[in-house]
């Protein structure tokens, strides 16, 4: 009977799921989907290695599905769908590991009162992340599970990289930079020594340009700066998430526009980006189909984003030797690639247009030419299978741990 190791992804309104049969020492997936529109329209969809569709399920417009609802239908179609397999922990995303969790941890009461303490540094991710590990405990409390943090990667930093220049009343109570997506740049930073082993051992930027977007200044394979800080706002302009903003500008919406903080924080995470600044769309594909004038200043400024903080990364790194694409843009937009790196020529990026324009096809590459100062690369990231190489990693130690 082959164990498997289920990752699991929660938000506010969906779970993704992915999991994993344990091959000696490797991982490969066996099922992947989600359940979305919770208190919506609730949509379940399975599919197996092949993206072969396995299961579906629709609840219909206006049913509401709680995530411990969610957990039992998915628990049921994978007892259902796994035969000759054999459950053995759980992994899971949870945004905020704070200053304390800087590493994977096995999941406890203890640890879950902890993270339930960090809510206010994340509150739109963390409740939504700790509530899975929650049920399952209750359901099945011998089964180990695992919780794997999108700021770890980051504590490698220096001091002075996360520090505000905020009176110490304020900091002391844990206002710093902090970093996120770090599950897809430490992906990213163990997969370069067989792609770029130069990327690899140098400077190194990573785009992580999805929905949700950010670059990570990696020397030698660990983070050196983010452009993501003590939320996840901040920085590069995002699908509907403004990125880096004048503090002045809360203070008059406050002030002058008669807003209060959760309006605030609607406009910030849900109304701006790339959505806010063209009025269409928050999806980069239907602005770079539009021929709207809103929708092509909304993708110039997109680009123009990234440059600028391209350049602070380098700044960080005090030079560049390679930049790394990833995320659902970063892997599938040759355009986007092709004008962020024409604007970084300046660095010595040479792109090369039929290797670029060939990348998103074949899974990944290097897109810049040989001459190139600077390489650039596309390499597709997987969040889901850092988590459950780290759950398989610290189960196998609690095993030889009890054995012993």
């Amino acid at each position: 009977m082959a164990d498997v190791i289920l990752v699991l992804n929660a938000g506010s309104s969906s779970i993704k799921f992915r999991a994993f049969d344990i091959e000696g020492a490797q991982l490969a997936l066996v099922s992947h989907g989600q359940v979305e529109g919770l208190f919506t329209a609730p949509h379940f969809v399975a599919y197996n290695a092949k993206g072969e569709k396995t299961g579906e399920k629709s609840w219909g417009e206006g049913a509401k599905l709680e995530h411990s609802d969610a957990i039992a239908h998915l628990g049921a179609f994978l007892r259902g769908h796994g035969a000759g397999h054999r459950l053995i922990g759980v992994g899971h995303r949870v945004v905020h590991g704070g200053a304390h969790f800087t590493k994977p941890v096995l999941t406890s009461p203890e640890v879950l009162d902890q993270l339930d303490k960090l809510t206010p540094l994340a509150p739109l991710h963390q409740p939504h992340n700790i509530k899975p590990i929650r049920i399952i405990a209750e359901r099945n409390p011998g089964l180990p599970q695992v919780a794997c943090f999108d700021t770890a990667f980051h504590a490698t930093q220096a001091p002075i990289a996360q520090a505000f220049a905020l009176p110490e009343s304020i900091t002391k109570n844990g206002v710093r930079r902090y970093g996120f997506h770090g599950l897809s740049y430490e992906y990213i930073a163990s997969a370069l020594p067989d792609i770029a082993p130069e990327a690899a051992r140098g400077r190194t930027v990573v785009a992580h340009l999805g929905n949700g977007a950010s670059l990570c200044a990696m020397r030698a394979g660990k983070s050196v700066a983010s452009t993501m800080g003590f939320t996840a706002v901040d920085g590069l302009m995002m699908g509907t998430r403004c990125g880096n903003l004048d503090p002045g500008v809360l203070l008059y919406m406050l002030d002058e526009l008669g807003m209060n903080a959760r309006d605030i924080e609607d406009v910030l995470y849900r109304q701006s980006g790339l959505l806010g600044v063209s009025g269409i769309s928050g999806d980069m594909r239907a602005l770079l189909a539009s021929s709207e004038e809103r929708a092509r200043f909304a993708v110039d400024l997109y680009v123009y984003r990234i440059g600028r903080e391209l350049g602070s990364m380098g700044a960080a790194l005090q030079g560049l030797d390679a930049i790394v694409f990833t995320a659902g843009i970063g892997e599938h937009s040759k355009e986007i690639r092709q004008r962020v790196c024409e604007a970084a020529a300046w660095w010595g990026i040479e792109l090369d247009a039929s290797a670029n324009a060939d990348a998103s096809a074949n899974g990944g590459a290097r897109i810049s030419t040989a001459s190139s100062k600077v390489s650039a690369w596309v390499i597709p990231t997987n969040e889901e299978l850092m988590i459950a190489r780290h759950a398989l990693a610290l189960i196998d130690r609690q095993r030889k741990g009890a054995a012993e």
